[in-house]
């Protein structure tokens, strides 16, 4: 799964790329290239389970990001630049919502209304995709009448006066049938987003970081906004799921659109500190964790994935999985082979194993579940797979 990191210009797209991935671009990077890196997932229940299993090796789930460079309709026109933003599952759009004067800026600093801009380019370009195709399809249906072709003319004229509404495609209600139908066309504003709000440092950063959204008005632009009510400070703007959406045609709805903040001054600090410093320096601002923390969890909920587990001493593992995926298919995240031979699923929830001190232990207390083919693994799970091969 990837996702595109785009922005205008300065904002602080690459140096977020390089925070999250640790990637060392060189000065003379082309800044039209596209550049790939992978993130691993922050997740304290793997860290706490490998605690106690205290395994050979540690693997947490991992999150591809592609930095993208500056977007505009120009970069648009570009076949190279369009063709690379076409192929990410979603986007993290990094929006400037700190105050710098050595870094130009066009007017005053106002997130929403970059966002607006930004999104209005996704949207036109889609538009000229879709009549494009409108005038194909036309063609096509006057040398020859297909149902196939009648329903994607439908859809695309549907698309279209949604479009010019100034609407992105992925608030257009579809059936997976639809969906299916426009997967081939990667159209932009189709793709879940996640809006990144690059804020100034403060002293009182916890607090600015957790009424980011709320104060720069992103809110109105998210699909599934939840205010940081989440019990203590420093979870910042993290927007849960709060619906899940059945209409993307494969298990694992996404959610559309979201919003985080960061202080990208803050978080390139932070990479260059040991663990006990990151800490302390984060505890002085009421911090509990990094702002990068959370924007790798927050890409991970918008992409519709889920985490479960494997555990022993040679490995504990995390897995990634879209949410509502039947536990067969999870063992063949594993292995091919364990889809093939699955017999059963051993499982249990973390928190249990956890509690329980052992699987043996779990076992005699009688709460490790044998699940079967069907059942849906939930985010958290701990999965033993007999097969038989």
């Amino acid at each position: 799964m990837k996702t595109g990191i785009i922005g205008l210009p300065q904002v602080g797209k690459t140096s977020l790329f390089r925070i999250l991935t640790k990637a060392h671009l060189s000065a003379s990077a082309n800044p039209r290239e596209a550049h790939v890196g992978v993130a691993k997932v922050p997740d304290d229940r793997l860290d706490r389970l490998a605690a106690q299993y205290n395994p050979k090796k540690l693997t947490h789930a991992s999150v591809e990001y592609v930095d993208l460079g500056a977007i505009g309709q120009e970069a648009l026109k570009e076949s190279g630049y369009l063709g690379h933003l076409r192929q990410v599952d979603a986007i993290a759009h990094v929006v400037r919502a700190f105050e710098d004067d050595s870094i130009p800026h066009a007017g005053p600093i106002d997130p929403l209304r970059d966002i607006k801009n930004v999104e209005f380019d996704l949207m036109i370009s889609d538009l000229g995709q879709i009549e494009k195709r409108l005038e194909r399809v036309e063609k096509d249906l006057k040398k020859m009448r297909s149902a196939d072709l009648e329903k994607e003319f439908e859809l695309l004229k549907r698309a279209k006066a949604h479009l010019e509404t100034e609407r992105p495609l992925r608030e257009l209600e579809m059936s997976p049938e639809d969906k299916k139908r426009f997967r081939g066309f990667m159209f932009l504003s189709e793709k879940p987003i996640l809006y990144v709000l690059n804020i100034s440092e403060s002293t009182e950063l916890g607090k600015d970081l957790e009424n980011a959204v709320t104060k720069f008005g992103v809110a109105e632009v998210t699909t599934a906004h939840v205010g940081a009510s989440t019990g203590h400070v420093g979870t910042g703007a993290l927007v849960r799921p709060v619906e899940q959406r059945s209409t993307t045609g494969h298990p694992g709805a996404h959610h559309s659109s979201g919003a985080t903040a960061i202080c990208g001054k803050v978080e390139a600090e932070l990479a260059e500190m040991s663990d006990a410093d990151a800490a302390e320096f984060l505890s002085s601002y009421g911090l509990t964790e990094s702002g990068l923390t959370r924007l790798i969890r927050t890409t991970y909920a918008l992409l519709g994935l889920i985490s479960f587990f494997t555990i022993g001493e040679d490995e504990c593992r995390a897995w990634t999985i879209p949410v509502n995926t039947r536990a067969v298919q999870a063992a063949g995240a594993i292995h091919s082979d364990l889809e093939k031979h699955f017999i059963r699923a051993e499982t249990i929830r973390w928190d249990h194993l956890l509690e329980a001190g052992s699987e043996a232990n779990a076992r005699a207390k009688g709460i490790l579940r044998l699940e079967g083919k069907d059942y849906i693994v939930q985010d958290g799970d701990v999965m033993h797979i007999r097969h038989s091969g």
